[in-house]
Parts: structure tokens; sequence; C-alpha cells
């Protein structure tokens, strides 16, 4: 499994989400991580409460620049099995 942990005490960008209903979220990479080979990355908000956090999981990759590119996951099947992965790698973190 391919990943790309990032250390909270380091500057790093956030990223903007926006909502369909227009509500903006600023959030902060956890992990890129591998499922049925996809990458996809986990974002927390940076304003989400110690002990609260909210984990938000989109398909990620990178456009032939290298810029991210975050993308929806449309499909249940597809969200559970990331959801599945990025529970592993939190466990696994933990441990």
């Amino acid at each position: 499994m391919s990943e790309q942990n990032y250390n909270p005490n380091e500057e790093i960008e956030t990223i903007m989400l926006d909502f369909d209903n227009g509500e903006e979220c600023e959030c902060a990479p956890v992990c890129i991580f591998e499922a049925d080979g996809k990458e996809y990355i986990g974002l927390i908000p940076v304003d989400c409460p110690e002990g609260e956090e909210e984990v938000y999981i989109y398909r990620f990759s990178e456009d032939e620049d290298g810029n991210s590119v975050i993308e929806n996951i449309e499909n249940d099947e597809e969200y559970d099995a990331a959801a599945d992965a990025f529970d592993a790698w939190l466990e696994a973190q933990a441990e």
C-alpha cells in the first residue's frame, strides 16, 4: 500500500472544499493511501474541535503538471473500500 503521511506540526497547505449546499470547509490532509489500485486522500477540517475530527475521503491523483486533483467518489462500493482502507491505515498508526 503506498501512502504519504502528513505531520500535523509541519506547516502544510490546506484544501478548500466546496459542498453542494454552498458551504465551504478548509481542510488539512491526513494521508494519501491506496485502495483497490486507486489513490485516495483523507482530509480533516482545520477548525474541528479536538476529539471530534470528521474525515472526508476523496479520490486523489496528480495531473501531468504534478498538480493535485481531488475528485468525489460517486460509487458506494468504491467509497466503502476507500473508507475501510483509511480505517486500516488509522489502526496501523495507533499501534
